[in-house]
């Protein structure tokens, strides 16, 4: 099995959870995405944090462009590992 992870970068907390919700549902995940907020370097305004969403894929089952769209209908994007 490999370690791979999907992230998702969205532009404020409530699409982040708005989209690991769907993401479960949309996808059928067995486990459910973690959140993470990401600020840049001494920068303590939540608007100024994305948000990411780290969605486990050890089997490789999730297509990247479909998560990319996905990411998308909240205003976000997949990184590229």
């Amino acid at each position: 099995m490999s370690d791979v992870r999907h992230v998702l970068v969205l532009p404020d907390r409530d699409a982040a959870e708005e989209a690991a919700q769907a993401l479960g549902e949309r996808f059928g995940l067995d486990e459910e995405p973690r959140l993470i907020r990401d600020a840049l370097a001494g920068e303590d305004d939540a608007e100024d944090a994305q948000w990411l969403v780290v969605v486990r894929d050890e089997e490789e089952r999730l297509d990247p462009g479909e998560l990319d769209e996905f990411a998308g209908e909240w205003e976000g994007w997949r990184e590229e590992p």
